[in-house]
């Protein structure tokens, strides 16, 4: 049914319950003369009288009574319909969908969860693990995203989610056993690293350093390719090589001697991590709410 056939029913609705179409007209928010003609084509449309109209009064024939009794039902369940989904503005309910790389989630969402399952019962939060950060999130139906900045798509709303971050090169203990540590980022050549690839489709990530405000940018090579930073932490562990971890991630296992870490002066701190989602007026308080639990 055309959008603009649904509202001249609603119309007539209200002038059969108004019985008149000056009062109707005031209900809509239109003209008198526009609610006059719309009822009018819609009555030439189908053949058949539904308003009797006299000077004084507008009232139901017999065929606008057959119709009312149809009609109102449907339009009592889309009034209820509007009436629920406008709801959501108010207080925080539904499913927000979340899309995240894993090691984002596990530094600033999965802290809060148990909070904001607690303050919020009636949000279903659906969170998606995937490190590929050229993910559309309009496109592929996400309410919003975590990333670092450095990668956070156009046009969106950032809110900043984690403090700074820092770079770690980290191997296990006995990596180091029959190799000498690296002491410029030009070493890493001679060493076997464990690579980590941005999404399933993604480019190999080249890691990154700076020092004195001099950056520098080194292609590593290595027996291993993940997409998965627990896997690449899970091989280092186990002391394949090198992996290049974020500092937070992996401070507990420094400090308890699993992993050593290497090139520290090359490592300043960078931006952390941002949620991120598209610019709306009418933002669900679901939404709002999670922005409020992780928020720092």
């Amino acid at each position: 049914m055309p959008r603009e056939e649904l509202s001249v029913l609603a119309a007539f609705a209200v002038v059969a319950d108004e019985r008149s179409f000056t009062r109707a007209a005031v209900r809509l928010g239109v003209s008198t003369s526009a609610v006059s003609h719309s009822i009018r084509a819609l009555e030439e449309r189908l053949g058949v009288r539904l308003l009797a109209r006299t000077t004084r009064n507008v009232a139901p024939t017999d065929a606008g009574e057959r119709l009312l009794a149809q009609l109102r039902p449907a339009l009592d369940e889309i009034e209820a319909a509007l009436t629920e989904v406008g709801r959501l503005r108010e207080k925080p309910a539904g499913t927000i969908r979340l899309f995240a790389p894993s090691v984002a989630i596990a530094m600033t969402v999965s802290p809060k969860l148990a909070k904001f399952t607690r303050d919020y019962p009636d949000v279903v939060l659906d969170i998606t693990t995937e490190d590929d950060s050229r993910r559309d999130l309009i496109s592929a139906r996400f309410d919003a995203g975590i990333h670092l900045g450095e990668f956070l798509q156009r046009d969106m709303v950032a809110v900043k989610v984690s403090g700074e971050q820092r770079a770690a090169i980290v191997a296990a203990p006995s990596y180091f056993d029959s190799r000498p540590k690296p002491k410029t980022p030009g070493d890493l050549t001679a060493h076997r690293c464990i690579r980590y690839r941005m999404g399933a489709g993604g480019p190999v990530y080249r890691w990154e350093f700076e020092k004195r405000g001099k950056p520098v940018t080194v292609s590593v090579s290595g027996p291993l390719v993940f997409n998965d930073v627990e896997l690449t932490l899970r091989a280092a562990l186990d002391g394949v090589g090198l992996a290049f971890a974020l500092e937070e991630h992996v401070a507990e296992r420094i400090a308890r001697g699993e992993l050593v870490r290497v090139l520290e002066d090359w490592c300043p701190p960078f931006d952390g991590f941002f949620l991120y989602y598209p610019s709306r007026r009418q933002q669900p308080a679901a939404l709002q709410a999670l922005v409020d639990v992780l928020r720092v």
